[in-house]
């Protein structure tokens, strides 16, 4: 008796191991994936700018690494005893301007030498939900506890998502031409921006990766395409798989999806 439907994987063509670097970029399945390769010793660097949640914020932190982009003091602010980047995470928040001019310039260092030296490199989307900051009309990666009337939130079209993956497959291939790159979907579902929503949400980005893979000239720039959003929605369809907010997948699931990528 068959009691489960199972996401088919393709072999990937081009396999890492232990000799190899590798470079994770993204949402906060990242991290999840990223605490697997570190138990198993691979030598691998995961979001030096902390969680990147849309493929603009990934954008952006490749290209100013590529491009040697220096941060100074005119780039942070002061809100809450702390200072921030609207470039990175809370996590590289600092009570010191200095250290965190500090943290934001040897990430993008650390981040530049990655990609030059990683074999693979996994970029993973986990929404296409943006917020832009009204006076730069720039998106932020995290909006710091900034009052939500100084952003408008927009919902990125395939085209622009596209476009964004593009640029971030053009910055690594400038740096690394042999790097292989592989996108996936974050199964962490969006739930504040709603269910509807987030669904359209994914629909875009996994919309947005199959248009490059369909792309012939593209196609030889990537590797492919990890299926953890689909193994979570289809092979795991049940609550027993999620942390108690009902959003992140918990242990289990995240061994599972682990277990399934070390497969190909």
């Amino acid at each position: 008796m068959k009691l489960q439907t199972q996401v088919p994987l393709q072999r990937a063509e081009h396999q890492f191991d232990y000799q190899n670097q590798l470079l994770l970029l993204g949402s906060c399945f990242v991290e999840n994936i990223g605490k697997k390769l570190d138990y198993h010793k691979f030598r691998s660097l995961q979001n030096p700018f902390g969680i990147l949640f849309h493929p603009k914020a990934i954008e952006n932190l490749l290209s100013k690494s590529i491009q040697d982009f220096n941060y100074t003091s005119k780039d942070i602010f002061y809100r809450n005893e702390r200072w921030h980047c609207f470039d990175a995470h809370s996590d590289l928040s600092d009570v010191s301007k200095e250290e965190l001019v500090r943290k934001l310039n040897d990430g993008l260092k650390d981040t530049r030498h990655q990609i030059s030296e990683s074999s693979h490199i996994i970029l993973t989307l986990g929404t296409a939900w943006v917020y832009l900051n009204k006076a730069t009309n720039l998106s932020v990666a995290s909006c710091h506890k900034v009052p939500q009337t100084e952003f408008s939130k927009e919902l990125l079209s395939v085209e622009d998502i596209v476009t964004s993956l593009e640029n971030s497959i053009g910055f690594i291939k400038s740096a690394n031409a042999k790097a292989n790159i592989i996108f996936t979907v974050s199964p962490v579902r969006h739930l504040k921006d709603g269910f509807v929503e987030n669904q359209r949400s994914k629909a875009h980005l996994i919309t947005a990766i199959n248009h490059l893979l369909d792309d012939n000239v593209t196609l030889s720039a990537v590797e492919g395409y990890f299926p953890s959003y689909e193994i979570m929605m289809d092979e795991l369809r049940d609550y027993r798989f999620y942390k108690t907010d009902m959003v992140h997948p918990n242990d289990l699931a995240i061994d599972y999806i682990w277990e399934r990528f070390k497969s190909v």
